[in-house]
């Protein structure tokens, strides 16, 4: 399968991407320069570029909003390269205490006093101006919205990963025992099936949020309460096939109990279709939690998600379409590669292509 697999350039593509993306979420962050939820009050809504900042376009309205915590104002700002020669006057002399200001703001390093003139409310100040670089630009709260969408991904790929391997638990145990039962175990076992199709997803999430508190937690239970269904009737299908081969009838003559032949026969011969499904299911995991964000019912602060930042950037799309665009690629981009590696698996899979 994995030679099959290796010539399906489409589907290696597809997992070099997941690969990347992975890799970017898992250590990107720490490689940044930026805290997720770091703030930089001065530089909100930057659109994605190169250019370092602050710009001069940002440097006198900084300097203007921290002069004024230091209860002085900007006379003179002379910038030369990574340098800046501030001068400061106030009416009364300046506390020079208040000079940690400046490097808070993490725009400016530590300043040194090159003059103090009439009694102290005149100050001439020598300081490095920090190079900060926001490859995608920052949020309504001058977050680095490159170092948050990393760490949205964590929290998207691990609820897909998390709400598919418990969907892949539930439904594999669940339509093996269906499937090889038969009768009216099976008849009523998939009636249940049935009866869980006809709740509105939507509905049911609603319903929980209702009597429990909106978590990460009780989103990943709801997405997994309902997606093991599918998989339930596609191990079903595959043991039902199974049941009468000449293998399991075999290992019945041999005195095999009914829980060792499904463990030890059954379950191993469908891990083909249901490796198949999986690699479907997680993207379609993902966008679920990404629509359950946006709609405020999914992830919820400090936490964040692919979902939550589509939902800020949906609603500062006027002003700032960057905010919408950079997590929404990301998202597009791993949906886009979960779906090729998951054909090309079928491809692979299928011994009707052999």
């Amino acid at each position: 399968m994995m030679k099959r697999l290796i010539r399906e350039r489409g589907a290696v593509a597809a997992l070099c991407v997941l690969l990347l993306i992975a890799l970017a979420c898992l250590v990107g962050p720490a490689l940044t320069g930026h805290q997720p939820d770091r703030f930089y009050p001065d530089l909100r809504q930057l659109p994605a570029g190169l250019t370092a900042q602050p710009d001069d376009d940002h440097l006198r309205p900084a300097l203007d909003r921290i002069s004024f915590r230091m209860r002085a104002s900007v006379a003179e700002a002379r910038r030369e390269g990574d340098r800046l020669r501030l001068t400061l006057t106030a009416d009364t002399p300046i506390d020079r205490r208040s000079l940690v200001y400046l490097p808070r703001s993490d725009l400016f390093g530590a300043s040194a006093i090159v003059a103090e003139e009439q009694g102290g409310r005149r100050l001439v100040l020598d300081m490095p101006v920090r190079r900060l670089h926001f490859l995608l630009g920052t949020d309504i709260h001058g977050r680095d919205l490159f170092t948050r969408s990393l760490v949205a991904g964590r929290v998207s790929l691990a609820v897909g990963l998390t709400a598919t391997l418990v969907a892949l638990l539930i439904g594999v145990g669940y339509g093996a025992v269906a499937g090889y039962a038969g009768g009216a175990v099976d008849a009523a076992m998939m009636r249940v099936v049935d009866a869980l199709y006809a709740l509105p997803f939507v509905f049911f999430v609603i319903l929980l949020l209702v009597f429990f508190r909106a978590s990460l937690l009780l989103m990943l239970l709801a997405i997994a309460a309902v997606e093991w269904l599918d998989m339930a009737r596609i191990v079903r299908a595959q043991t039902l096939s199974l049941r009468e081969r000449d293998f399991v009838r075999a290992a019945r003559a041999l005195g095999l109990t009914p829980g060792a032949i499904v463990l030890r026969h059954i379950v191993p011969n469908t891990l083909g279709p249901v490796a198949v499904a999986a690699t479907l299911l997680v993207p379609r995991v993902i966008l679920l939690e990404s629509f359950l964000s946006f709609l405020g019912l999914g992830v919820q602060e400090p936490q964040t998600s692919w979902g939550v930042l589509i939902a800020e950037g949906a609603r500062s799309i006027e002003a700032a379409p960057h905010m919408l665009a950079a997590p929404a690629a990301f998202l597009i981009a791993t949906l886009v590669s979960l779906n090729l590696l998951g054909d090309g698996l079928a491809d692979a899979v299928d011994p009707r292509t052999r």
